[in-house]
């Protein structure tokens, strides 16, 4: 029997620590889907998705983090045009300045007030649940 299952990857939201007002980093991709996106990936086999963190986010924007807690999980099966995924969220902290590497193009740093508007997948949800958690302690039910 062929099974067919949701790839998992992670996303990071990395908050710049040294930074005021903490703002994080996210990146511009290089493949499609064209846009900005929070860091994330894949989930390599035999990796724990704590290690795949701290991995993916070392690898796309050059950053040591520090993971603080496991947000949420995304799971909706249109989440991501290229195949099913679930995206277990993270959020962390780092301190220095990020550099674009691997499949980022680009990377910015953003405040709530400036977001890009042309988020791909799903991270604009993403990103107002993060927005409402650090505002108001609001942590979704997804």
């Amino acid at each position: 029997m062929n099974y067919r299952n949701p790839a998992p990857t992670v996303d990071i939201i990395i908050e710049l620590i040294d930074k005021p007002s903490r703002p994080i980093v996210l990146i511009e991709r290089k493949n499609e889907p064209f846009g900005w996106a929070i860091p994330g990936g894949f989930v390599d086999y035999g990796e724990s998705i704590e290690t795949s963190a701290i991995r993916v986010a070392q690898e796309e924007v050059s950053l040591k983090v520090d993971l603080v807690e496991q947000f949420c999980v995304y799971s909706d099966h249109a989440r991501d045009p290229r195949q099913h995924t679930l995206a277990i969220v993270f959020i962390a902290t780092a301190k220095g300045d990020p550099i674009a590497a691997d499949d980022a193009k680009n990377l910015g740093i953003f405040h709530q007030w400036d977001l890009p508007q042309n988020l791909c997948f799903d991270h604009d949800r993403i990103m107002e649940d993060y927005w409402k958690y650090r505002n108001y302690g609001f942590k979704p039910r997804v």
